[in-house]
Parts: C-alpha cells; structure tokens; sequence
C-alpha cells in the first residue's frame, strides 16, 4: 500500500519536483562527464607521443574537490522540496498517518527522483563526456567523431557517490520534518519572516582592519619610491595612497569602539561607508602598481605584483560586502522620496525589497562573492590556456634539444665542450631517423663577463651566424647575412618593442675579444628559435660572424635534432632517462649542468596540465554558476509561495494584472541583478588588472584580439545562462502569484 502511495504521489508531485529533478540531472551530468576523463576505459587514439596518465590521477583530485559543493547544492533543495510540500505532510498528519511514516514516504519520493536524475544524469554526462573529449584531443591537433557511450567504472562511482548523498541527505531530511509542529507546516506560506538586527558586518570590518594592517605595512616597506625624485608624480601618488589609504582606515577603526565607549553614537553604516570609500581608493592604488611597474620599470621586488593581486582581491572582497550591507539604507533613502515612493507600485516594491534586504544581506553577499568567483574563473581560462599554449608553442621548436649552463661553474677550464654523442648513439639504436642536426657554442663575448654572476646584469651571450642560420633553417625561417665588424639580435617572443629600442640604444656597439662590433640595419629579430639560447635573466642574443666567434670563449654547448617521424613518449623517456645517467643533471650541484628536453614528452606533459587547468577551472566555474543562481532562483520562488497573499491583495485592490506582472518583473529584475551586478563589477575589476599583469605574455603568446573575442564568447554564454535562469524563474514566480 505504501509502495503505491508513494509512486502515485511521485507521480501527481513531478510538477513540483521538476526543479530537483532538473538540479540534481545537471549534478550527475557534470560529474560523470569530468570524471569519466580519468576512467580505466578512457583510451582515446591519440599516438604513442602522448600519456595520459598524469590526466586522470590529477583530474580525479580536483574532481572530488570541487564535487564537495554539489552536496551543499542538494541539501538546499531538499530543503525547498520540503517547504513545498508542508502543507501536504500536515494533511496526512491530519487524517491519522504519524508524523515519522510521512517523513519516511517523503525519503522514498526524492529517493525515487534522485535515481530518475541519476539515469538521466548519466545518458547525459556520456553525451557530456563525449564532447569534453573532442575539447581535449582538438588541443592535441587530432580529429574526433562523437561516439556516445559510458564507462562502467565511472558509473559505478557515480551511483556510488549520489545514492550515498542521496540517503544521508533524505535521512537528515527525515530527522527535520519530524521535528516541524503540525500548526508551523500550516501556516508555512503566512509566517513572515524573523527580522533580526545583522552583526556579520561587525567581523567583516575588523577583518578588514587586520589586512589594512599589511597594506599598510607593504606601502612603508616600499616608502623609497615615493621619496624618489627621479619618479614621476603618478609614481608618488600611487605610494603615497597605500600609506595614506589604510591609514585612514584603521583610523576610522579603531575611533569607533572609542566613540561607542564615551557614548557617542556613531552608526555602523557611517563607519561601513566610510570604510567603503577607504576601500576604492585602495583599489584604484592596487590596479595602478603593475601599469606604473611596466611603464617605469619600477624595481619592486620579487612577489611584489602577486602581493597586490591578492590585496586587490581582499579589496574588492570589502567593496562587495560593504556595498550589500549598505543597500538597505539606499532602499530606505530612495523610500523617504515621495514624489517618486508614492508613484503608481512603487512603494509595495520598496516595501518588498526592504524587508528581504532585512533578511537576506547575508546571503545575497555570499551569493555575489561566489559568483565573482565563478566569473573570474571563466575570464581568466582563455587567458590561462593561451598563454601556456603559445608558450608550449615557443618552447617546444625542436623534437629534441639538449644545452649546459655555466651558473655554477668556478673555473673557465671546466666549461663544456661536448657534441652529445651518446644521444646519437641512442637514436641509431632504436631506429629513430634524424631529419637535421644542429650543434652549436654559445660565446662571451668578453672573457671577463664569465666572472660577472650578478642576477640584474647577467652578461648577453653570443652565437655564430652560421650556427643562428642554421637553427632559423630548422624552423623553416630565411637565413639572414652579416658583414664584417656587424652584429644582430635575436629576441624572445615577450620581450618588448620598448625594451628592444631601450637595450639598443644602450648598446650602440659592443665590445667584443675579436673588436668592437656595430649593430646592422636589420638589428633586431623575433623568430622563435629555442629557449635555451637565450642566457638566464636575458630576453636576447648577440649573433656574430663565424671569424669573430673563433676568438671568443665558449660559455655553453648545445644541441638541436629534428627526428624524421615523431618520437614515441616512452622512447623519450628513455632518452631522458639515459642522459640523467651520463651527464649531471641535478640543478643544485655545482659545476656544469645539462638539461634535456624532448617534444613528444614536453607537448604531452604540458599539453595535459593544460586541459586539466581548463577543465578543473571550468568544472568550479560552472559548479559555482549553478549553485548561486538555483539559490536565487529558489529564494525567488519562495518568495513566490509565501508573499502571493501580498499581491492578491493588490488585485483585490484593483491593481490590473499587467501592471502586477510588470511588478514582479521588477523585483526579481532586482534580486538578480543585484549580485550579478556586483560581481560582474568586482570581477571586471580584477581581470583588468591581471590582463595588464600578463599582458606581455598576452601579447606575445595569445594576442589581445583573440583574447578579447574568448571573453566576449564568455560574456554572451553566461548572459544567456542568466536569461534562461531569469525567465524560468520568472514564469514560475507568476504561475504562483496568479493560480
């Protein structure tokens, strides 16, 4: 009997549980398809220069974290399925069923729809899973036909994990209803809600006053700057505001405890405000320091950029709660109008706001933070993911390169002077065919820079021309030609049209053992050629005639392979292995140090951190995305069932049903577009100044233009996400309000 009366009332509720079924169906949906990556049967043919082993171990990690916030999506839906139903529950109370085998049938019914969004959830994380796939192998530069299908082990974790939440969240749900009066799930709909006086902005303030403290205190670790007459005044300015700024802040702090205690009032929303004003003129401070650094290349220290975007961060942070929390008294300021409060609904629509603002700021504040959170993750992916990918593209020329480096070396004898041979020996063994060959000296120019070890001025190096023409001919680039007594650069991919004119300039010759050589008409060049001609803290290379490198000491050796076909992954591993064994490798030893570096192993590795970076990021912006617009969407709804007496009221007041519409429209306008808003704001903020940050790197490896098409694509998604959300809820919230 019971069995009955639980399908017919899962059958007769599916109106009301098509928000949970939905909810919980995108859960399942977006686990499955982000673990199924790390699935045993997960063998996609990708060619033996890539393993995906370092995929799974890493993404199952991230996985299971980011998972973690879906159970606290679940329970809150729960719990608006159990407001929802309190009506019915007391009825059945009513008619003689006890309270505990009401609350054990309620078990059963989301049990039943958990495992329907179960199924559904794992048809469709296959579809999902599939697509994810094609992203993955797309970046590796193969095909891929979509081919629905699952993995069993995958399933298997799935079902585990949600049927596990799906009964410990129905348990705690069982031990909740039982414990709701009778009388309270009657009146569930026309309780108002408890006003209580909120203090969490109490422990926001004194936080911020601990972090004003190390504001304060990196401002006067960097006072020099300010004292610097050689800067210029933009310079001072920017200093003088991290001093000035936090100062007054902790000022304003420590004044109003004073005050309350000689009993003078002093609101909390003078001090939040004046907090709040404090706070953008520590934001506007942040942002300037990495233009300032760049522009003037200021000598801030190592860290010091970091530092600031996390201070940036904690600063916007501030501005968000601040500005929640003095919302309210905006609503009640624009209330006390009553030219524009008296106009047509507009006071009922104050009235609704102000009351929920009463109620809510604490939520709403968490509900903006998260999704500033979930927004700066999808901003900052295209940036992310382009940059390590233009960098990948950069550094990986070469199928194998190998190089020594000098930085611990004592004495010119012990410098090297090898061509690699066992390497040769090597790929003879397995049959590797070698399409070209480069081995090649980097030079001092000046025997004495050998002894020069100083990090801000590292001696410059220099190659052969022949050497150069020869690496530029192994990436399909024209050979360049030099005079007698001339010599070029060769520049990396970051380095600026600035800095190349600045260094130039600085160099109108340069001094080498075999004379002094002047710079040719075409003294500059960008081609990417290998990292590792460069030398450690340089951005650039001399490039000499062959006569003129035959007099100058040789700092280190190095060697490029182009193999006919691609080098199998396991092969490189070998290789790798094998010059560990017979050269020293280990950074940290003194005397000559060799390093290996092998395509196959490089793109594979890299290539993989790099779809895992996207797909963790993703997976937590989406997460997050999800979880803050259903609150919003269910507090709405809620909203919805229990105010719906408010408005008929206006209908019976002859209120016409258009104009009602257009009411709750406007409401809803504004609870969503209040935290949307401001994390929209706060995170705009942000990626502005970690764009600027990196914007050598954007420019060289992604490209501004390219970067600005991804996050406007970014922008336009989640907008329709928001639409969608907003609409739904919208036609829900009315069929409510007018059933």
């Amino acid at each position: 009997m019971y069995v009955k009366l639980i399908l017919r009332n899962a059958r007769r509720s599916i109106g009301d549980y098509l928000i949970y079924i939905v909810t919980l169906t995108l859960c399942v949906a977006m686990f499955y398809a982000f673990l199924s990556i790390t699935s045993s049967y997960y063998k996609p043919e990708i060619g033996a220069q890539f393993d995906l082993s370092l995929l799974g171990n890493n993404m199952k990690a991230a996985i299971c974290v980011i998972t973690l916030l879906l159970l606290f999506l679940i329970r809150y839906v729960n719990q608006f399925m159990i407001y929802r139903k309190q009506k019915e529950f007391a009825i059945q109370t009513i008619m003689g069923m006890e309270q505990k085998l009401t609350a054990r049938l309620f078990f059963f019914e989301t049990l039943i729809m958990g495992g329907a969004a179960l199924l559904i959830g794992c048809l469709l994380g296959g579809l999902l899973a599939q697509l994810i796939t094609a992203m993955q192998l797309s970046s590796m530069g193969y095909p891929y036909r979509i081919i629905w299908t699952l993995y069993p082990d995958t399933l298997f974790l799935t079902a585990v994990f949600f049927l596990v939440s799906f009964v410990g969240i129905g348990l705690f749900n069982i031990r909740t209803i039982r414990k709701i009066k009778v009388i309270d799930m009657l009146q569930a709909d026309k309780v108002n809600e408890t006003l209580k006086k909120s203090r969490w902005i109490y422990g926001i303030i004194y936080l911020f006053a601990l972090f004003l403290l190390m504001v304060l205190a990196a401002g006067i670790s960097k006072r020099y700057f300010y004292f610097d007459p050689r800067l210029p005044g933009l310079v001072h300015v920017m200093f003088a505001a991290n001093i000035g700024a936090p100062a007054l802040g902790l000022m304003l702090v420590v004044l109003f405890p004073a005050g309350r205690l000689l009993r003078k009032k002093m609101d909390i929303t003078v001090l939040t405000g004046c907090l709040l004003a404090a706070d953008l003129l520590l934001i506007v401070s942040a942002a300037s320091v990495p233009i300032l650094q760049q522009k003037y290349s200021l000598a801030l220290g190592k860290g010091t950029i970091n530092l600031y975007a996390m201070f940036i961060l904690a600063e916007i942070g501030f501005a968000v709660c601040a500005f929640m929390y003095l919302t309210g008294n905006l609503v009640e300021r624009k209330k006390k109008n009553r030219q524009w409060a008296c106009r047509e609904e507009n006071l009922f629509f104050l009235g609704q706001i102000q009351t929920k603002l009463r109620t809510t700021t604490k939520t709403m504040t968490l509900i903006c933070l998260t999704l500033m959170v979930s927004i700066g993750l999808f901003l900052s992916i295209p940036a992310l993911v382009g940059w390590a990918s233009g960098y990948l593209e950069e550094r990986a020329v070469f199928d194998i390169r190998m190089a020594s480096t000098y930085n611990r070396t004592e004495k010119v004898e012990e410098l090297p002077d090898t061509g690699y041979g066992f390497v040769t020996d090597f790929l003879e063994e397995e049959g590797i065919a070698v399409a070209d060959d480069c081995t090649l000296s980097v030079y001092f120019p000046r025997e004495e820079l050998f002894y020069n070890r100083m990090k801000s001025d590292f001696p410059v190096l220099a190659v052969s021309l022949s050497d150069y023409n020869h690496l530029r001919r192994m990436v399909g680039l024209d050979a360049v030609s030099l005079e007698e007594g001339i010599f070029t650069t060769q520049w990396r991919s970051t380095a600026s049209e600035e800095e190349v004119e600045a260094f130039l300039d600085g160099h109108p010759s340069v001094e080498t053992d075999a004379g002094t050589r002047r710079p040719a008409p075409d003294k500059a060049h960008h081609a990417g050629i290998s990292e590792n001609v460069y030398n450690l803290y340089t951005d650039v290379i001399y490039v000499f005639p062959d006569s003129v490198c035959g007099k100058l000491l040789a700092a280190e050796r190095q060697r490029y392979i182009n193999t006919a076909e691609p080098v199998p992954y396991e092969t490189c591993a070998r290789l790798e292995a094998l010059f560990g064994e017979t050269l020293p490798t280990d950074i940290n030893r003194d005397g000559v140090i060799y390093l290996i570096r092998t395509r196959s192993m490089e793109v594979s590795d890299t290539t993989t951190g790099i779809f895992i970076l996207k797909t963790s990021m993703t997976y937590a912006a989406v997460v997050l995305f999800i979880i803050c617009f259903t609150i919003l969407a269910l507090q709405q709804l809620l909203d919805g069932s229990r105010y719906s007496y408010r408005f008929g009221v206006l209908r019976k007041l002859g209120v016409e049903d258009t104009r009602i519409n257009r009411l709750i429209f406007r409401q809803l306008a504004f609870w969503f577009g209040l935290p949307v808003c401001m994390a929209a704001a706060g995170a705009a903020i942000f990626a502005v100044y970690f764009f600027r940050t990196i914007s050598v790197q954007i420019s060289a490896y992604v490209g501004t233009g390219k970067l600005m098409v991804q996050v406007g694509a970014v922008v336009v998604i989640l907008s329709v996400l928001l639409a969608c959300y907003f609409i739904s809820t919208w036609i829900l919230f009315r069929r409510q309000v007018f059933e």
